[in-house]
């Protein structure tokens, strides 16, 4: 027996797929979209083609159920999801294309009642523009349906737990859409729902994770004139947060994922004059990277001078953070290619203990590649390589605090 779906989600992706399984899972029912042939199959047969814990089982039990199925196209239904990528053109500049085809994708199913909502990271005025082409196309439409931004805020490898717990920040075109958005949400999320306007809550979305690149880059920062003034900047920033009023983040060898390293070009590549701090947060995250790998050329030529050999050189980590095996946006793994592009016949030992084979790295065991360096270079502070020893016979570059 066929059921009109009460949910269609338009892409089935990193947030997409959890969300309609979260949905599924309360016994409603619905149709998943993404112009991935192949990912509609996979589903269906009831698999997933992403890695996220427990999500296998959700999807799994929901197309068992029959509360979870799959296309390429939309279907007619009440709540309409827009969950596609929003990727960048040239110059940093966001694409919204994907979020307009999939809104023109649904442009003829939309009747009176029904919601739209975008969770897509978007630029500002983004759910404004998509209702002026949704009304342009379909002017009897307008007042009779209701349209929200909603971004999702999740964590890689925990996205199942914290869809349904984490606080969400709803914004409708209209207090009408606000409130028709929360009442959705209230059905799936136990974190506290905090209602605005739909820019506010693009905008909210742009300006968490800039908050966190800035507070990065500023501890990067440091790290560059510790470097120079001959300061260890580990316990720089553990005496400066003595203070009760500091809270200064560690260093690293840069910014990675999905999220901190993208999110603020949205507000950039718009507001370029007004965006000063965020705008030169992303040039030194940027720079960092290529300061650490330049770091490691000038170690390897010391090396060489001082021993009249070439050395072995552990690159340690690439995932984007620690404990995880998303290498997406990595720092440590642009490193890593640009360390490489300047080899000349040293032995490269490469780590990643969270993936167990890479399609370009050949990947060594840490332990291993430890043992049998001459420099070790700290790239990401995963669990497994603080428990290695401070081996004063070699030598460390630890970008990332491991040592301390």
């Amino acid at each position: 027996m066929s059921h009109q779906p009460e949910v269609v989600m338009i892409g089935l992706g990193y947030i997409g797929l959890p969300t309609a399984a979260l949905i599924a899972s309360n016994d409603v029912h619905v149709h998943g979209v993404d112009i991935n042939q192949k990912v509609v199959d996979t589903i269906n047969a009831g698999k997933i083609h992403i890695v996220e814990p427990s999500l296998d089982q959700a999807v799994a039990s929901a197309v068992e159920k029959g509360y979870l199925k799959a296309s390429t196209t939309a279907v007619e239904a009440n709540n309409y999801l827009i969950v596609v990528p929003t990727p960048f053109k040239d110059k940093n500049e966001p694409d919204i294309s994907f979020v307009e085809a999939a809104t023109k994708g649904v442009l003829p199913l939309l009747k009176k009642g029904d919601l739209y909502i975008i969770e897509s990271t978007s630029p500002v005025g983004t759910t404004e523009k998509m209702m002026n082409l949704i009304f342009t196309e379909r002017p009897e439409l307008k007042g009779q349906i209701y349209i929200a931004y909603c971004p999702e805020r999740v964590l890689p490898g925990n996205v199942m737990h914290e869809l349904v717990h984490n606080d969400r920040v709803i914004g409708g075109v209209d207090e009408a859409s606000t409130q028709k958005a929360l009442a959705f949400y209230s059905q799936y999320v136990k974190g506290d729902l905090h209602a605005t306007n739909a820019r506010t809550a693009e905008m909210c979305k742009l300006v968490e994770n800039s908050s966190r690149d800035v507070q990065i880059a500023f501890a990067n920062e440091l790290s560059l004139i510790c470097d120079k003034a001959d300061i260890n900047v580990w316990d720089l920033i553990n005496l400066a947060n003595k203070h009760p009023r500091v809270t200064i983040l560690q260093p690293g060898c840069g910014v990675g994922g999905h999220c901190i390293a993208v999110d603020p070009y949205f507000i950039t590549a718009d507001f370029p004059m007004e965006s000063q701090i965020i705008g030169k947060a992303r040039e030194i995250n940027n720079y960092k990277s290529f300061w650490c790998a330049e770091k490691v050329k000038t170690a390897k030529l010391d090396f060489q001078l001082k021993h009249g050999r070439k050395p072995s050189i552990a690159i340690m980590g690439l995932a984007f953070k620690p404990n995880i095996d998303d290498l997406r946006e990595s720092p440590a793994k642009y490193i890593a290619q640009k360390v490489l592009q300047d080899a000349q016949d040293e032995q490269y030992y490469i780590v990643e203990p969270n993936i167990e084979d890479h399609n370009v790295f050949k990947l060594t065991d840490y332990k291993t590649a430890f043992a049998k360096a001459d420099i070790v270079v700290y790239l990401v502070a995963h669990n497994e390589f603080k428990t290695l020893p401070k081996d004063s016979d070699k030598l460390v570059l630890d970008f990332c605090g491991v040592q301390n």
